[in-house]
């Protein structure tokens, strides 16, 4: 495979790497891009990613919006400016030599802690790996935490992805639950509360039966971490991977997961059978809904008339 072809950087990407040409002439000696990016992550921190525009960004820096474009010529390359600055670099600890998990641990902290600080970040829509030199940083002391491992340079690959993978859902998930509250103006607590018995007044036993055991056995108003919990069974399984490499090898690489051809799920009989499958499954769904009740009906009587024989 040929990798000698040298690519034209993108805009954003050749500010972050500070390989793009400055503007020839500017508003004012003040003005940068270092501090439009400043400005506009603090706008995003306070108001969200929304509130972000290149309007916003000038008032708040005191110029208009055409002096800006000199500088940054694009939204989309000031949002990737500021998901570089906001990243930032990974915690040092994950960078010093050490146990490769504890130092994979100390990325799963930090990636955490980054969305904590700035949830905006997870508005972004992933359109692929970002290749700026802070995520680059990151992506490296993961693949680094895990030289001297058996696990080949695909799979270290592959620990570092579902490891972020873990960090940004469990960082969604948290910073939706925060947003929530300060929406609602409750605490943490009163939220649970609030969920737990939402979930004790709308699932059953019957429809949802596993479930409601755990309903029933407090799991919504218990304080740990779930994801944590998670992410520590997600590396047990990789450090049991790499300790039976030697007796049994490699697992054979496996295929991406792929949609529908499009044109296959753009036919009308094809979308006609699609929908008839979903009403078959919720039928099937409402059809065991009874069974169970009949089976129940069916163990009372039993019980009535044995009583009375």
């Amino acid at each position: 495979m040929e990798h000698d072809v040298e690519p034209e950087l993108p805009r954003g990407i050749a500010l972050a790497w500070g390989v793009a040409a400055n503007p020839q002439r500017g508003p004012k000696r003040e003005m940068s891009v270092e501090r439009i990016v400043e400005a506009a992550v603090e706008i995003a921190d306070a108001e969200g990613l929304g509130a972000v525009s290149m309007a916003a960004v000038a008032s708040r820096l005191g110029f208009t919006p055409m002096s800006l474009y000199r500088y940054v010529t694009a939204k989309d390359d000031l949002i990737l400016l500021m998901q570089e600055e906001a990243t930032a670099l990974p915690p040092e600890q994950s960078t010093e030599p050490g146990d490769w998990r504890a130092r994979l641990e100390e990325l799963y902290r930090g990636q955490m802690i980054v969305y904590l600080r700035h949830p905006w970040i997870l508005d972004i829509p992933i359109t692929g790996s970002p290749i700026t030199p802070n995520s680059a940083s990151w992506m490296d002391a993961g693949l680094g935490a895990l030289d001297g491992t058996a696990l080949s340079h695909e799979e270290r690959l592959s620990v570092m992805t579902t490891m972020t993978g873990q960090s940004r859902w469990a960082g969604s998930v948290i910073a939706g639950y925060t947003r929530a509250q300060r929406e609602a103006g409750i605490g943490g607590e009163d939220q649970t509360r609030q969920e737990d018995a939402l979930f004790r007044s709308l699932i059953t036993a019957d429809a949802y039966p596993s479930l409601r055991a755990a309903v029933d056995a407090g799991v919504f108003l218990d304080d740990n971490d779930p994801f944590a919990f998670g992410m520590a069974r997600f590396l047990d399984g990789v450090e049991h991977y790499i300790a039976a490499i030697a007796t049994r090898g490699h697992d054979a690489p496996r295929a991406w997961v792929e949609l529908d051809d499009a044109e296959i799920a753009g036919d009308k009989k094809y979308r006609e059978a699609r929908k008839a499958v979903r009403e078959a499954e919720k039928a099937l769904r409402d059809a065991r809904k009874i069974e169970r009740q009949a089976a129940r009906d069916a163990a009372e009587r039993l019980k009535r008339a044995s009583g009375g024989a």
